[in-house]
């Protein structure tokens, strides 16, 4: 046993790290927000895994920790942004699990994220869908995600392009729409999602992983015609009518503009494949 001279003193040492580390774990669970082990981070890393041109925004929102009595005025300073269109875009990012906000304790309720295609140079040409990560002081064993031996934690979700025309120019535009996959790798009806509980989360990785669907498809039933290099547009009653439904006319198509301006008669091709007659 190790005992240290103080003045008149005989201080046991050991005895001493015990208390010091017994009234931290007792502050700890006095805030009763089930505060994680002594040492460990109070954040966690969001990695997503996105296909190429897609690229990510975070919403990080908080409410008054449990037990907590505070407020917090219209709540919008307990929400944290990243990757907004005036920030340093990040691959990853350190998400806090509390935080002080006018002078009352927050925790982490909610992590949504704005996933957002690419298809084009300009600000308008881009397309979002949604995930979330819901984050709760407990939850049943049944609802909470998971984390490997290396600490991560995956979710995933497949996305689909749907393509239509916009304007008396017929203007393709794209439209972005995220489904979740269950653990089979099948489609569901929800969003991508996934939950864990505060003391989960810790010094943990959570991966967002996308996949883009091969196919792009119609936005609207019945407005292009499958052909083999492609689709067709239809033509409508003129350029003017901005729904030009097919009707059963599978003859009369009409060309349209890409984003860089070229004038195309077959999508995504642009052109027609005719092969040459000898």
């Amino acid at each position: 046993m190790t005992h240290q001279k103080l003045g008149h003193w005989r201080v046991n040492v050991p005895f001493i790290k015990r208390v010091i580390q017994g009234l931290a774990l007792g502050s700890c669970l006095s805030l009763t927000v089930g505060c994680s082990a002594l040492g460990k981070s109070d954040s966690f890393t969001f990695a997503p895994e996105l296909p190429p041109d897609f690229k990510y925004e975070l919403k990080a929102i908080y409410l008054p920790a449990k037990g907590q009595t505070c407020t917090l005025a219209g709540g919008r300073n307990a929400q944290l942004g990243f990757n907004k269109l005036d920030m340093k875009y990040e691959t990853a990012s350190e998400i806090e699990l509390y935080r002080k906000v006018e002078n009352c304790l927050v925790a982490l309720n909610l992590v949504e994220i704005k996933i957002t295609g690419i298809f084009g140079p300009k600000l308008g040409n881009r397309s979002s869908d949604y995930a979330a990560i819901a984050v709760r002081p407990a939850l049943l064993d049944r609802n909470k995600g998971t984390f490997n031996a290396d600490g991560v934690g995956e979710f995933s979700g497949k996305c689909q392009w749907f393509f239509r025309t916009v304007g008396p120019k017929r203007y393709l535009i794209k439209l972005l729409t995220c489904k979740k996959l269950d653990v089979q790798g099948k489609v569901t009806k929800g969003r991508p999602f996934t939950a864990y509980t505060l003391d989960q989360l810790p010094g943990k990785t959570v991966r967002l992983k996308i996949k883009l669907a091969e196919e792009e498809l119609p936005a609207i039933g019945d407005t292009w015609v499958k052909v083999p290099d492609g689709w067709k547009r239809c033509m409508g009653e003129n350029f003017a009518d901005q729904y030009a439904f097919c009707y059963g006319n599978y003859k009369d198509f009409s060309t349209f503009k890409m984003v860089d301006e070229r004038i195309c008669t077959i999508y995504p091709g642009c052109a027609e494949n005719k092969e040459e007659t000898p």
